[in-house]
């Protein structure tokens, strides 16, 4: 049997049987390896190598960074500003939803943390305002894949470290892809609630605004200080993380909404919260480095170019093969184990590196709301009480906005990447 054909036919295999993901990736590259008779120092060697990069660090800092914005009652601060800039609007709770998960992207990196932060306080309170069950899902799920896609974004840290692309030019490229994205959303739903009568609320006096304002700017100046410090080179990504988490304890320590002695619990669960992924990472390195020890990349390639010569034709098809793996795969999953294929297709189709990067990050993040893995589709479920298949139904007309504008940016490539040629032209 062919190594290749074994090694998929088997992670497949594995992943149907529900053995855990980071497992089957385990499995099926050592019984490959073992079917190859390569020497078992092999798996060791490139366990090892998937996650001996230092940029990685930055992920656990904006973990932590997350479980305080949590923790630290910040997330509330963040509702009440949302409800004053956007809550007057017809259909006001989503639009909230909306917009508070934007500002949560910029200070998480995570989807997943953005649905569970946001899910169980809004999802009951558009239903109790009677908004659909599965829009009010849907809505939560799509806006908090903004996460990975507005900076910073732990995949786009995962994907700069493993590609050695600029961190910084993709955290730029992701904020106007992350903007249009939200007002794609924010423009479905005013339309749905026009149709449907959703409420708004009253609008706020200035002194409402004022006083919301004044309490979420120290939050708000989080973003300020990792973008801007990366983007001028005053520190690195993981720099930026560590600093943005001692500027987030400062904050708790000042609102007097974390007390010391709750530390260790969150260190402890920023711990475990980091050390599964790594591991499944780790794993995927071993995948990673057998679909390349095997020319995937190279017949992929010959493949592709048997269809289509044309530059466009090849990143179309780019995209529809990581929309396909997004589907089965977590993003940094999918990035460790394909990023071989994905980097060759970017050299056929002579993409910049950044555009390659952010296009794969926005398409990867589609499929955290899209069976079967759907991370995001999966904890807005479990909180709105409602099937995975009558939330995915409200979830595709929002994710057709999503794709809408991937494919715009496809096409015209200055929109996502005039923001990082512009303040980081020598990166």
């Amino acid at each position: 049997m062919n190594p290749l054909v074994l090694l998929l036919i088997t992670f497949f295999i594995l992943v149907f049987i529900r053995v855990p993901i980071a497992f089957a990736l385990g499995i099926s590259s050592i019984i490959t390896i073992i079917y190859l008779d390569l020497p078992f120092t092999s798996v060791i060697n490139q366990f090892y190598t998937g996650i001996d990069n230092f940029t990685l660090l930055a992920v656990p800092f904006f973990l932590l960074l997350g479980g305080l914005m949590n923790d630290g009652g910040i997330t509330e601060r963040l509702l009440q500003f949302s409800r004053v800039i956007v809550g007057h609007i017809r259909g006001g709770l989503a639009h909230i939803n909306v917009f508070v998960s934007m500002i949560m992207a910029g200070l998480s990196g995570s989807a997943a943390a953005d649905t569970a932060a946001i899910g169980p306080v809004l999802i009951p309170a558009m239903k109790k305002e009677k908004y659909d069950a599965g829009f009010s899902v849907a809505i939560t799920a799509c806006s908090s894949t903004l996460g990975v896609i507005i900076p910073p974004s732990i995949m786009m840290v995962v994907y700069g470290a493993m590609a050695q692309v600029s961190i910084g030019k993709l955290f730029l490229a992701g904020i106007v892809p992350g903007v249009l994205i939200a007002l794609g959303q924010m423009t479905y739903t005013y339309f749905l609630a026009k149709k449907h009568d959703y409420p708004a609320y009253p609008k706020p006096t200035v002194k409402e605004v004022t006083v919301s304002f004044r309490k979420a700017i120290p939050t708000l100046l989080l973003p300020v200080i990792i973008i801007g410090g990366i983007t001028t080179g005053i520190f690195t990504a993981t720099e930026a993380a560590a600093i943005a988490v001692f500027y987030a304890l400062l904050l708790m320590f000042m609102y007097k909404t974390l007390k010391v002695r709750d530390l260790p619990k969150l260190l402890k669960e920023t711990v475990v919260q980091y050390s599964l992924p790594m591991f499944a990472v780790a794993c995927a390195g071993i995948m990673g480095w057998l679909i390349g020890y095997l020319q995937a990349p190279e017949l992929v390639a010959n493949f592709i170019m048997g269809i289509t010569t044309s530059s466009t034709g090849i990143f179309l098809l780019l995209v529809l093969f990581l929309l396909i793996i997004g589907t089965f795969l977590s993003p940094l999953e999918a990035i460790i184990i394909f990023l071989p294929i994905i980097t060759k297709l970017g050299d056929l189709a002579n993409l910049d590196p950044v555009h390659l990067g952010i296009i794969t990050c926005l398409v990867l993040a589609c499929g955290m709301v899209t069976p079967p893995y759907g991370i995001c589709l999966l904890i807005a479920t479990q909180i709105g009480k409602i099937s995975t298949v009558r939330a995915f139904v409200s979830i595709m007309p929002i994710l057709l906005i999503t794709i809408g504008i991937i494919l715009v940016g496809v096409f015209v490539p200055d929109l996502f990447l005039f923001l990082p040629n512009w303040l980081m032209p020598d990166a």
